[in-house]
């Protein structure tokens, strides 16, 4: 089973909707949860993740792997 994970990014972000475009066949093809966090819901995150997004970050490990990824090196990230 693939672990959780939680894609950071914000609404109108299309990068962030070009990675959602990544994730999806893992999503629809494994029954990978995939959460969607908009960072504009708080400063803090704002301040973290504002330059990087999107990044997708692993809830096991707290492990992230930065944009640009594929969908082999998602596959890697998450095995």
């Amino acid at each position: 089973m693939l672990p959780e994970c939680q894609l950071l990014g914000t609404v109108g972000c299309h990068l962030c909707e070009v990675a959602e475009g990544v994730l999806m066949p893992l999503v629809y093809e494994d029954c990978w949860l995939v959460e969607l966090v908009d960072i504009a819901s708080s400063e803090e995150t704002v301040e973290a993740y504002g330059l990087r997004i999107p990044v997708l970050r692993r809830v096991d490990t707290g492990a992230e792997l930065d944009w640009p990824f594929d969908i082999d090196q998602v596959v890697h990230f998450l095995l």
